[in-house]
């Protein structure tokens, strides 16, 4: 049997032509979202980011309590898969700072923004409070004190990329249709936790940040940095965006 390969045009991986899927429910063309379906209901779409950055934030504080030394790819791959789960519902943000790049970028409802950052907020807190529980007993070794600059500095250098990663491979004309996106998102913050999460914990992502304050992985009186630093990175990213293409609305 001859083995399929992408479409000329078309992107793919290794030597398979696998499905075009598009999250972020943004730049379908007309075949796909007929075959989506009516557009999720608001509820609906908060309960996904929700359960996105629940798992993301439980895994995050489970690998780390842990004490698991590929802590990072953990991570990464739980952000991948929420996103292949989630996105055709909410666009799987699961980070505050995305979904403000995302409305930056034109691609969020400005109704849907705050609904957003409650969901995900909430969910960072719900994880940290079950992982506490699983740990009862178990001391997390006091919070992590970070230097106030360098942690300003990697946090919001990468959430940029991870934001700008996230406009680019899920939101753009150019990457209409891909399957790759969920890949791409989850590696970033994968290669953020590697290079940095030493210096500044390796949040990029407020939501995280709280968990992670509650979990008492983060002082909390240094919790400002990842929130002002993360949604600095991800409104300069939406921007980014717009600047580079002004055509792709």
């Amino acid at each position: 049997m001859e083995t399929p390969r992408p479409a000329a045009g078309k992107p793919g991986f290794l030597l398979f032509h696998w499905p075009k899927v598009q999250g972020f429910r943004l730049d379908r063309g007309d075949a796909y979202a007929e075959m989506a379906g009516p557009p999720p209901t608001p509820m609906k779409k908060y309960l996904v980011e929700f359960i996105g950055t629940f798992f993301l934030v439980f895994t995050v504080g489970m690998s780390v309590r842990s004490g698991a030394a590929l802590a990072p790819i953990a991570i990464g791959a739980s952000l991948m898969v929420m996103i292949f789960a989630g996105g055709h519902v909410s666009g799987a943000h699961f980070n505050p700072a995305v979904s403000l790049a995302v409305l930056i970028r034109g691609k969020l409802d400005a109704k849907d923004f705050i609904p957003y950052w409650v969901a995900q907020l909430a969910a960072g807190v719900v994880a940290a409070l079950i992982v506490t529980y699983l740990f009862a007993g178990k001391p997390a070794g006091g919070p992590a004190l970070h230097g106030t600059v360098p942690s300003v500095i990697v946090e919001f250098l990468f959430t940029f990329a991870l934001a700008y990663v996230v406009v680019n491979s899920a939101t753009a004309k150019g990457t209409a249709g891909n399957s790759f996106y969920g890949l791409a998102i989850g590696m970033t913050v994968m290669v953020g936790a590697f290079s940095v999460g030493s210096i500044s914990g390796g949040a990029f992502n407020p939501a995280v940040a709280v968990g992670a304050a509650v979990m008492q992985l983060v002082s909390f009186s240094q919790i400002w940095i990842h929130i002002v630093a993360d949604l600095a990175g991800g409104l300069v990213a939406g921007l980014v965006f717009n600047f580079l293409n002004p055509d792709d609305k």
